[in-house]
């Protein structure tokens, strides 16, 4: 099992969490479909809920902060520097929604807008690095970025942190790979690729043994499935949306030949 101990470098996805109004529906959900044991900060940190595999974080679930927040995954890129980055943010036509604001102990963060509207989050290591356990069943395998114009997301996130690109062969002309001098740190593709009036979103895959059981076990907890599950030349995919309306994907092994 791949196990990270030192703060992610510059630029990489290195958390998700999801605010939900019901926790315990969603622990259960997601103990079920993907794994997850939990344990919780208590309540200086608002009974925020860190997602465990083999007992090393993979990712977070809170409470819902306010009626109107949206239930979806958000994806946290590191930082060196979340004070810079969110100056950046903004000087390329971004917004700071939230921040930058210590999380006592933990790191340093800020919650965001691209210039095309989709929601992000920055995160500056302190005593949480982020996940300490990726690419195996229960943890963040990839993360990607669909939004309006590709071109011009290429161009926000090089400029904020620092991206080079490469084609994906069979992708399709607008989706890319995004680097920071070696392998790829996950993807960015056109909305128009996503069902009509899907707003701008980074995607968080996860992990699984097995696509199908994690369908099955999805959909027998009230859980839609979006598409698949489907054989890729990177996986057997699906894309799942929980039953209080947080869309995520998976990843699994190929179905045997």
């Amino acid at each position: 099992m791949p196990i990270r101990t030192a703060p992610w470098p510059a630029g990489t996805p290195c958390w998700v969490d999801l605010a939900v109004p019901d926790v315990d529906a969603a622990k259960e959900f997601y103990a079920a479909v993907l794994g997850w044991t939990y344990t919780d900060s208590g309540e200086e940190f608002g009974h925020y809920q860190m997602c465990q595999r083999d007992g090393h974080p993979a990712a977070g679930i809170s409470p819902q902060q306010s009626p109107d927040q949206p239930q979806a995954w958000t994806t946290y890129l590191a930082s060196d520097d979340v004070d810079s980055s969110a100056q950046q943010i903004v000087d390329n036509g971004g917004k700071v929604l939230a921040g930058p604001f210590d999380v006592p102990g933990a790191g340093r963060m800020c919650i965001a807008l691209d210039a095309q509207g989709t929601v992000f989050g920055v995160w500056q290591a302190g005593g949480h690095i982020g996940a300490e356990v990726y690419n195996e069943p229960g943890s963040l395998v990839w993360n990607e970025a669909a939004v309006p114009d590709p071109d011009a997301g290429r161009q926000f996130y090089a400029a904020v942190f620092g991206y080079s690109y490469q084609s994906v062969e069979g992708a399709g002309s607008e989706y890319t790979t995004f680097h920071r001098g070696g392998d790829p740190l996950g993807g960015m593709g056109a909305l128009s690729s996503r069902p009509p009036g899907t707003p701008p979103h980074w995607m968080a895959y996860f992990m699984v043994a097995d696509a199908d059981a994690a369908v099955t076990a999805a959909t027998e907890r009230g859980a839609t499935v979006l598409s698949g599950p489907h054989d890729t030349p990177y996986g057997r995919m699906a894309s799942i949306t929980d039953p209080q309306g947080a869309t995520f994907s998976i990843m699994g092994p190929v179905s045997p030949g």
